[in-house]
């Protein structure tokens, strides 16, 4: 496919500018000269049209996206007669959260509660469409200059009553490791708690400026919220009152079942924090305590054992050459 360069006329677009690019697409700025009002391009990259996997990921979007029709997710236009594969979205005026929060570090409690409420609102609708979106994070979440958000990239979304896809070799299945639930970790599908875990994490790093669980690489995230609790909200920000940092928990249950069954019920004790009943939790008070994954621990205890046996052995070499 001929490459698309500001300037050019794809259809019934005007391409103006290039605004963001990945692995799988680049995103252009446009006007649709038969409205005159400005759209997104989706344009997918020649290597992602030749490969069935991520090709059927950029159709899902489409899809999803032209079923879609909220305040608080970005809309894709229907399909129409093209020259090529590409995707119209509405243009959406504003900054993701992710760059907000590398700007800001974290938000004041009222702004972060605010955009939660937002979410968890739109998250309630595809919830009830059908549709999770499993890979929910500060790089999927547009927010213009009046904190009014939108939902972007259902690129691994899924479709409940659809036949699961599974990529046995590809990470992009299970989301990005900071945000991922447990279950997604253990290898099961998720549904609208897996979401709900997700924006438990994002409003944990808006009101800290830290995501809840750590390590060196994915792998070591992933199983940190398997094995570990995280510092408690109101040690890294003590404007958190009580409530909302149970209402966090709440949200990041290891268990779905102990979840917020449904996003409603999550942003209506965001809005109601003086109803909310404050539990006693082991997590206030054994967070400090750090576990190993088991074949870590097998691995030390092993090395440990072999210990003496290296020196006995080394004693008796040197005693036999010596």
């Amino acid at each position: 496919m001929t490459p698309i360069h500001p300037g050019d006329q794809l259809d019934h677009y005007r391409v103006e500018a290039v605004v963001a690019r990945s692995g799988m697409a680049s995103i252009f700025r446009a006007t649709d000269l038969r409205t005159g009002r400005q759209v997104a391009i989706k344009v997918p990259h020649p290597e992602m049209e030749s490969d069935p996997v991520l090709f059927e990921r950029f159709q899902r979007e489409a899809e999803i996206g032209e079923k879609l029709d909220h305040p608080g997710v970005m809309k894709v236009f229907a399909n129409e007669d093209r020259s090529r594969v590409y995707m119209v979205m509405e243009w959406v005026e504003g900054r993701l959260l992710r760059q907000i929060l590398a700007e800001a570090g974290k938000l004041p409690v009222e702004r972060a509660r605010r955009i939660a409420i937002a979410i968890s609102d739109a998250l309630d609708y595809i919830h009830r469409n059908g549709v999770v979106h499993r890979d929910l994070k500060p790089e999927n979440i547009m927010i213009d200059g009046d904190d009014r958000i939108k939902l972007i990239d259902f690129g691994i979304a899924g479709k409940l009553g659809a036949r699961r896809l599974t990529f046995a070799k590809l990470s992009q299945v299970l989301g990005t490791p900071d945000y991922i639930s447990p279950e997604q970790v253990k290898g099961k599908r998720g549904d609208g708690r897996s979401d709900i875990y997700a924006l438990g994490v994002m409003l944990y790093e808006m009101l800290t400026g830290k995501t809840p669980f750590v390590g060196p690489n994915p792998f070591a995230i992933m199983n940190d919220r398997l094995l570990n609790n995280p510092v408690p909200p109101r040690e890294l920000n003590p404007a958190i009152s009580p409530q909302l940092q149970e209402v966090i928990y709440r949200a990041l249950e290891r268990e779905p079942q102990n979840r917020y069954s449904t996003a409603n019920e999550f942003a209506w004790d965001l809005e109601h924090l003086d109803e909310v009943g404050i539990d006693d939790r082991p997590e206030l008070h054994n967070w400090k305590h750090r576990r190993t994954p088991w074949a870590k621990r097998i691995l030390f205890y092993v090395a440990m054992a072999l210990i003496p046996i290296i020196i006995f052995g080394l004693l008796l070499f040197v005693a036999r050459h010596g």
